[in-house]
């Protein structure tokens, strides 16, 4: 029987911003050696002393001699981290990188860290790291992702491998944003309209009935997906009757013009393919759908 990994016992943190010094803090915390360096280091040396993490004055110091090293740093500065720390890791070190970019971007980290025998797992945290802190949901992604999962595990986190492939974590975090900003800009836009209306107490409630209801549907992503594909061209008609509501009230349609263009594109594509929703399969099959159309 394999013994279990044990927990990382050194780690560093490129990036001691809100994630980096969060998780740097509570690792150390927890009775492992943190170090860390971020190009803010000045402002950040009492910060990292009151976590008892140690501030290294140079990116090689900060690594030397770690087992795992955290790229905690912003969307922009992920490739030149990784370039940074591809020409001073050694082989067998190993990069967690928890920035939120886009699955190619990943993938090209990927080939540069793992170019000088390095290994590189991806992260995709999908909520807040504060106030989770450790506990903050991660997916995992890469050829280590298993057992860097079950080592992070060991000390506190709460992460899931889902791939041996890097670019699998990063898109489910990508595509779960469509939905979850889409939701926010969404309200924002409603709300605002209907505050202007004076309707919110109306829209407000209907809201609430409908929605208990898609809860309790088995299949809610079909019923969603098939009222595009057999009513697009109808909603999108009003959609851009609720966009010009919402211009009357002083509200720009953002979202409300982008789902009619969404809605009318999305019957346009089905029609490129000769497919008619009356022709589809019973029951209803979105994945076999998109794959049509793909």
């Amino acid at each position: 029987m394999n013994a279990t990994p044990a927990a990382f016992a050194r780690v560093a943190f490129v990036g001691f911003g809100e994630a980096g010094g969060v998780l740097g803090a509570a690792l150390a915390a927890r009775g492992v050696s943190v170090s860390m360096y971020d190009l803010r280091l000045d402002a950040l040396r009492e910060k990292a002393r009151a976590a008892q993490v140690r501030a290294a004055s140079t990116l090689e110091d900060a690594i030397d001699g770690v087992e795992l090293v955290v790229s905690a740093v912003t969307a922009q500065s992920d490739m030149d981290v990784a370039h940074a720390l591809a020409e001073r890791l050694a082989p067998g070190q190993i990069v967690l990188d928890i920035n939120s970019v886009s699955p190619q971007t990943k993938q090209h980290a990927q080939s540069c860290i793992e170019a000088g025998g390095a290994h590189y797992v991806e992260a995709a945290v999908m909520a807040p790291v504060p106030p989770y802190g450790l506990a903050v949901p991660m997916l995992l992604g890469g050829a280590q992702a298993r057992e860097v999962s079950t080592r992070l595990n060991a000390s506190g986190l709460r992460t899931e491998a889902v791939a041996e492939r890097v670019g699998v974590a990063s898109a489910a975090k990508m595509c779960r944003s469509v939905m979850i900003k889409g939701i926010e800009a969404l309200t924002v836009e409603c709300l605002r309209a209907a505050r202007r209306y004076d309707a919110e107490a109306v829209v407000l409630a209907s809201l609430s009935e409908t929605l208990s209801k898609m809860q309790r549907d088995a299949d809610l992503a079909g019923y969603l997906v098939s009222r595009v594909a057999e009513h697009g061209r109808r909603r999108a008609g009003e959609m851009r009757e609720v966009a010009q509501t919402l211009r009357d009230a002083g509200v720009e349609p953002f979202m409300s013009e982008a789902c009619a263009r969404l809605q009318d594109g999305f019957v346009e594509a089905m029609q490129a393919r000769g497919i008619a929703y009356d022709d589809l399969d019973a029951p209803f099959d979105w994945r076999a759908l998109f794959d049509r159309l793909l």
